[in-house]
Parts: structure tokens; sequence; C-alpha cells
């Protein structure tokens, strides 16, 4: 399949290469050029514009940052999707999608979201979490596309509903990190040792695998490299927030959590969102 493939940051890179491997022919644009350099190298043809992706692709995925990303691209892009089909893949609000799914039929073209749920090495390995909204017939008929990137996507609903449940997810991820941060930090200030901690909570209901793999980055403070930047996470973040207001339903919860992430951000907007532990550690005495 002619598949053309459009943002490849840190998850687009690994998984425009996931499509490669599998076999695909694959056409790429990424606004920041030096980002598409590693893929050449696999095959994947460069594009010096969208619109080159386009017209050279059956099938364009979107990786971007956000739906105002999304929307710089298409509007002088809308009339090249008439018989193409468009997967939208980044984490968006379910009215960003419904609106975006909206231009692209009007343009006579066919559109699926499929947010996913991992990170950098399950791209790589093929074994993210596809969460579609779509048409049960346009799911069918992009499904051995959809394969590429884990073995098993679920069509969750209409369009709309797969992005509401990666905001879902995504909102998780805060919270649980938020917590797990918040309970560290206050077993340290206590004398209590890490692995003490670590050996109760390993045992009991309350364990999440995530908290093995942020505990290290946490206590040595390192947050370069991340599959996740922390100011991606307040992005998902304040859309749960917005979306869950449109609906009514209480944010408060929310609302504590974005204050941390916004406390972390002041330092490690880019780093790795593992530095939220900084936001809600023990403040040092001054002098």
């Amino acid at each position: 399949m002619q598949v053309g493939f459009i943002g490849t940051g840190l998850m687009g890179a690994p998984m425009a290469a996931r499509l490669v491997k599998v076999g695909h022919s694959v056409t790429a644009y990424n606004r920041t050029a030096s980002k598409l350099e590693p893929l050449r190298g696999l095959g994947v043809e460069i594009a010096s514009s969208p619109t080159q992706v386009i017209q050279s692709a059956d099938v364009i995925i979107l990786m971007l940052t956000n739906a105002a990303a999304i929307q710089e691209l298409l509007t002088p892009t809308t009339s090249a999707l008439s018989g193409r089909t468009l997967i939208q893949m980044g984490t968006i609000a379910p009215a960003e999608s419904k609106a975006i799914h909206e231009q692209v039929q009007t343009a006579g073209g066919k559109y699926l979201e499929a947010p996913v749920l991992g990170s950098i090495p399950e791209a790589k390995a093929g074994t993210l979490l596809v969460m579609a909204g779509a048409a049960p017939q346009d799911f069918e008929n992009q499904l051995p596309l959809l394969k590429a990137f884990g073995p098993d996507p679920l069509l969750v609903g209409p369009v709309g509903t797969a992005a509401a449940l990666k905001l879902a997810l995504n909102q998780m991820i805060g919270g649980l990190t938020t917590a797990f941060a918040t309970s560290l930090s206050f077993c340290q200030t206590y004398g209590v040792e890490v692995e003490t901690f670590m050996q109760i909570l390993r045992n009991s209901a309350l364990y999440a695998p995530t908290f093995d793999k942020k505990l290290t980055r946490m206590l040595d403070q390192n947050f370069e490299n991340p599959n996740f930047p922390t100011k991606h996470l307040l992005k998902d973040m304040t859309l749960f927030q917005q979306a869950a207001q449109a609906e009514g339903l209480p944010t408060e919860s929310t609302e504590a959590i974005q204050t941390i992430i916004q406390r972390a951000m002041a330092q490690f907007a880019n780093a790795d969102y593992s530095a939220l532990y900084t936001a809600v550690q023990k403040a040092e005495p001054n002098g």
C-alpha cells in the first residue's frame, strides 16, 4: 500500500519506520526536515510538502502535536483528499476530531481517528494499543494497515469515541504519575526506605508497572530523552478538562494535577513527564 505519513516526531518516526518494516511504501513529510533524515536511509521517500504526500498516497496518516497543527495542514490541501483516506493518530479532543471528519467527508475523502497508547519502544515493536473511531466498514478496510502498529486494533465506536478514550487514558497518566510521585516524596520525607515502599506497593492491588518505569528517573532526577514530554501531558490534561467541562463533568481533581504539571513545566517542559516528581518534593529552606 502507498502510505503517506505526516509528522515524524518522537512517535511518528518509529511508526513510519514500522510501516516500512512490514512492507509498505511510505512517503513522509515533517515541518522540521532534519527529523526525516533517519527515515531516508530506511527507504522512506521524503516529500517537500504535505500536498506531495497526499497526492502520492492512498492513505495518509497524521501524527501531529495538536488540532491546530492539523488544521494548518488541511486548510490548503483539503481538496486533494478526494478519494483518499485520512487516519488521524495523534491525541486531540473528540469535538476537534469530529470537525476534521466533517472536513474530510466534505472533500470526498474518508476519515478515521486511531490514537495509540504506548511509547517509543512499543511503536518500534508494533505493540501499541490502537483505538479506532470510525464507520465499521472504514475500520475493516484499514485494519491490515492499523495492525502494523499493534496486533489488536479496537473499534471503539464512531468518530469521537476513540479520541475520548485516549484522553481518558492520558488523564490517568497524569493522575497515576502525580499520585506515585507524591507518595514517594512523602515516604522519603518521613525516612521510609524507597525499596520498602516499593516492596509493599509491588505486592498490592495499587501497583501499576509505570511506577517502576519512572522510579529510577525520579530518584536520579534524569528526565532527558523523553518518550512523552511534560508539555504534551499538560496539553492532553487541558484537552481532557475542557471536554469534561463541556459535558458538565466535575474537573477539580484534574485541575489540581494540572497545577502540578504546570509547576514542573517551568524547568522541564521538553523533558520526560516523570519530572512531575520535582513539583511535589519538599521545598528546600532558603539560605
